[in-house]
């Protein structure tokens, strides 16, 4: 694990990490103090940031850089710092990010998967695998195999198992193995230390084990320097609020997912959507042993918003009405399930309702839960239009600018929980 020359970020290996994405470039100040409360051992990633988003936010990935560790050092942290390029899909977002220093590089091939593949019928799934048996070279390898896992679970690699797995992720398992040979490349050109997760829990269906298997080997029999991969666990992980679905049922399954990147491995569990899940937490750290990671991005931005409900309530009134106007386009990329008709409109609650219902309060929860209501879930897919706004972005961050205690105040408590949270289960 070596330093950056270029920005002191570095490579964290297999230490528990969590990411704390900022879409504005003012957080970091509270994401520090959240982990000298909290930290417990945890390793940080200040930089993180999606190419998606940077679009959205009209930032640049060196000036995401640069928010980050300015902010780090003005906030006195000493201790070690990851940066994420997260959820890269081509060579020129690898390059760009690898140009400003980031170390931990998440490659998405989710373009590449086949979304329907779990509900193919057996005629419909063979005559996909036909299609499909070029991009799976290595179907023949598993096929019958069986593989014991410590927790007394078998995975059962058979026929069906290959094929759907073939059909599934057969291209998007290529994809990721010429995108890690670049990432690579790029960073032994440059002599710089480099660690890669790969994410595919963008899917409609949980990743099976049988799945979770074939991709990971593939990828580190293909050379990948994988520390981390992301699956699409059971349950529904929704945007901006806590897990939904059976926490022990999520364990059992948890556990299993960690033994088979014990026995491939070692590598991290990753949690994406990370953000609010307080439930399922200590569940995640008791079944990695603490070797995971855990991936979080707009609830910082909702933390912001807490921030002009407080000090400026007409501009939060104003971003509700902008965001319920624009949610229902930009919702699109997510996986959400609220809906306009399911929150009230905003015009009739006072202030302190209004905060409730929008953005929650830690005050409302009970211990040990994350937020559940669907306001926060319209504010946080309409961040990229309200931050791009010519007058509502530059307000929001004025207000930031005007009132950093409370920016800082607000995000601290709000992480700490989530650190001691992960810090129960370890």
């Amino acid at each position: 694990m070596s330093d950056q020359a270029n920005t002191g970020c570095v490579t964290l290996g297999l230490a528990p990490s969590f990411g704390f994405g900022d879409r504005i470039g003012l957080a970091t100040p509270g994401h520090v103090e959240a982990m000298k409360r909290s930290g417990n051992g945890i390793e940080p990633i200040f930089p993180q940031q999606s190419i998606r988003e940077m679009t959205r936010t009209q930032r640049t990935a060196q000036q995401v850089m640069d928010d980050a560790l300015n902010g780090a050092r003005q906030a006195g942290w000493t201790g070690r710092i990851g940066a994420d390029a997260d959820h890269l899909k081509t060579p020129a977002d690898v390059d760009l990010t690898a140009a400003v220093g980031f170390t931990f590089f998440t490659i998405d091939p989710s373009d590449d998967v086949d979304q329907k593949a779990d509900d193919y019928d057996e005629a419909t799934l063979r005559e996909k695998f036909a299609a499909a048996r070029d991009a799976a070279p290595w179907y023949d390898s598993y096929l019958g195999k069986t593989v014991e896992l410590p927790t007394g679970t078998t995975i059962e690699l058979n026929e069906e198992a290959c094929m759907r797995a073939a059909v599934k992720y057969g291209p998007a398992i290529r994809r990721a193995l010429d995108l890690g040979d670049h990432i690579r490349k790029v960073n032994e050109a440059a002599g710089r230390d480099y660690e890669i997760e790969l994410s595919v829990d963008e899917t409609d269906q949980p990743t099976t084990l049988a799945e979770h298997y074939i991709i990971a080997d593939q990828c580190l029999k293909g050379g990948m320097k994988l520390v981390s991969l992301a699956p699409r666990f059971i349950g529904e992980l929704e945007k901006g609020v806590d897990y939904k679905g059976d926490v022990a049922a999520l364990e059992a399954s948890l556990n299993d997912h960690a033994a088979i990147a014990e026995q491939l491995g070692p590598y991290k569990l990753s949690l994406h959507s990370g953000s609010d899940k307080l439930s399922m937490y200590p569940a995640l750290a008791r079944a990695t042993k603490g070797r995971f990671h855990v991936k979080t991005a707009g609830t910082s931005y909702l933390e912001a918003l807490r921030v002009v409900a407080r000090h400026e309530e007409e501009l939060f009134r104003q971003i509700v009405r902008f965001g319920r106007e624009r949610y229902d386009t930009d919702k699109a990329t997510y996986h959400v399930s609220a809906t306009n008709d399911a929150v009230p409109p905003g015009d009739d609650l006072d202030a302190t309702r209004l905060e409730q219902v929008y953005l929650e309060r830690w005050a409302d929860v009970p211990q040990g839960v994350g937020f559940t209501e669907p306001g926060r879930q319209i504010l946080h897919c309409t961040f990229g239009s309200t931050l791009t706004d010519p007058e509502l972005g530059p307000a929001v961050r004025s207000v930031l600018e005007a009132h950093p205690d409370t920016y800082r105040e607000v995000l601290a408590d709000h992480f700490s929980r989530h650190l001691e949270a992960l810090a129960a289960g370890m």
